[in-house]
Formats: structure tokens, sequence, C-alpha cells
């Protein structure tokens, strides 16, 4: 699974001012971190607002970013939620020409306890042709994945190749590392762990702030895979602040903002999700203007 090692972008999903796909803009911030030197790509995820895209409008990108990246990069799929059936039912119906693998958030909402999550998975990778990564980020989930969960599934399936790691938890990623097959990868689901979790075993990061800063982000995960963290780290210290302001009115709205003042697309969100507040505008334009220096 060399093709997911690296730095891998969540790309953000650029609306006009009705909120219809910007797709010129789509286009504008494929180039963008493609050109930026970025591993791979995975469109429809939590930073793309997957939950309030249509299906019309899933297959719609994906058709889109498939033609747009022209084999250039992999790409990776967000095919994920709360109905393990219709996860199902989405995996046989779009076209995934193209496609390298697909990204699976757990399940929001239900809260399933772990047994629940073990054969949520189960069902998924029984169903796809296409490698899986499952997506543990229980801030936004309010399940974990329990290391011993992951590496279940891990030890299983062996299209289930990686797991993209946002609990914050170092010592359950940890265990996953010391655990996992050897071909398994763990991912790095926050751009402030990226270090730590490189510096543990894994194998890359999957970006918010790749979105405006893909060369910035490269270098940085190349350098800690070379095991060069002194270097890794001045790159993720000038950062510091800007990943902190990623998500202080929250995500995707933080990386909208930074981008609208790089000219990549406009600062639109879909409801329930809005701009960030003016104060916080500010604080990113100063961010942004500091960094250029």
């Amino acid at each position: 699974m060399k093709k997911f090692r690296g730095t891998g972008v969540a790309i953000v999903t650029p609306f006009k001012n009705d909120t219809s796909i910007d797709f010129a803009a789509l286009g504008r911030v494929l180039n963008h971190v493609i050109n930026g030197g970025v591993n791979y790509i995975v469109a429809m995820g939590t930073t793309g607002e997957a939950p309030t895209l249509t299906k019309d409008e899933k297959q719609a990108i994906l058709s889109y970013v498939t033609e747009a990246i022209d084999n250039r990069v992999p790409l990776i799929a967000g095919i994920g939620g709360n109905n393990t059936q219709e996860i199902i039912n989405s995996i046989r119906e779009f076209d995934l020409t193209g496609v390298d693998g697909i990204l699976s958030v757990a399940p929001y909402y239900n809260k399933p306890g772990q047994r629940g999550l073990f054969e949520h998975f189960k069902a998924i990778a029984s169903c796809c042709p296409l490698p899986v990564i499952i997506y543990n980020v229980p801030g936004r989930t309010s399940s974990n994945i329990s290391s011993e969960t992951c590496l279940a599934l891990a030890h299983e399936f062996d299209n289930i190749v990686a797991v993209k790691e946002a609990s914050g938890d170092m010592a359950q990623i940890m265990r996953i590392i010391k655990g996992k097959p050897e071909n398994f990868l763990v991912i790095s689901g926050d751009d402030m762990l990226t270090i730590p979790v490189i510096a543990s075993g894994g194998a890359g990061v999957i970006s918010v702030l790749a979105n405006s800063y893909p060369a910035e982000c490269s270098e940085l995960v190349s350098y800690a895979l070379k095991n060069n963290l002194k270097a890794a780290r001045e790159i993720q210290f000038r950062f510091l602040e800007i990943i902190e302001l990623l998500f202080a009115d929250g995500n995707p709205s933080g990386i909208k903002a930074f981008m609208s003042l790089m000219n990549l697309c406009n600062n639109n969100l879909r409801l329930p999700l809005v701009p960030v507040s003016k104060p916080v505008f500010a604080r990113i334009q100063k961010a942004a203007d500091e960094i250029r220096k």
C-alpha cells in the first residue's frame, strides 16, 4: 500500500454563492495540491462536507475528480455513514473507475459498541472491490474504534489496508502500530499529530492544512518519514497557529477561509456549517499574511 504513504489531502468541496458545486474551483484546488507535491487525494470526506452532498453530486464529484487528476496521484473516495446497508449500496452503485480506495468513517450518532463496529466494517470489506481505509474520529462520531477492534479488522480482512486515526490518543495509536500486520498503514488524521504518529511508525497524514499549503505539508511529512525530525519540527512550529485556527470555528470553515484568501475557492459552506466569525477571519488573515513573509 505504498500509494497511501506520505501526504494525503482531504480536499474541500468548493461551492458557488448559491451553494451549487463549483467545479472550476475544484479543478484549481486539485492542481494546487498536486503541484504542491501531495502523494494522494481524498475526496468527499469530512472536509469535503460529504453529509450535505446528494448521491448524484457525489458521483459527479468522483467523475470530475478522476478525470481532472488524470492518474497523476491516487484517489480515495469517502464512502461512509451510519447506515451500513446504504454504504454497501453506494459502493455497488457508484462508478469507481479510477478510484484507488475508499475511506469509511466510523458510524456516527448510533454509537455502536465494538462488536457493532467490527460487524459494520466487516460488511463493508466483504462487498468492497477496493482497498478500505477505516476512519476513527470519535470527536465527531462519539464512537471510538478501539485498538483491539482495529487490529482484529486489520488481521482478518486483507482489503482493510489502513486506519486514519484521529482519536488524539497516542497510546491507542501506538498499540495499533505495535500490533498491526506489516503492510497495514496507520495514518494520522490530525495535522497537529503528524510528527508523533510518524515517529511512532505511522505512514503519513491525511491533511486538512494541505488544501492551502501542500508543498509545506509534503515537505514536513517527507522529512519525518526520513527521520529528520529537526527539519520536520521547524515546519510544524511555523504552522502551529494556522493549524489551531483551522479548527477554531470548525472544519472545513477554517480551511475555506484560508483558501478564499488564496483565491482557490469562495468562502461558502452548506448548512448546518457556516463561515468562521469575523474575529476568527481577522486572525486567519493575519496568520496567512505572516506565513508569506
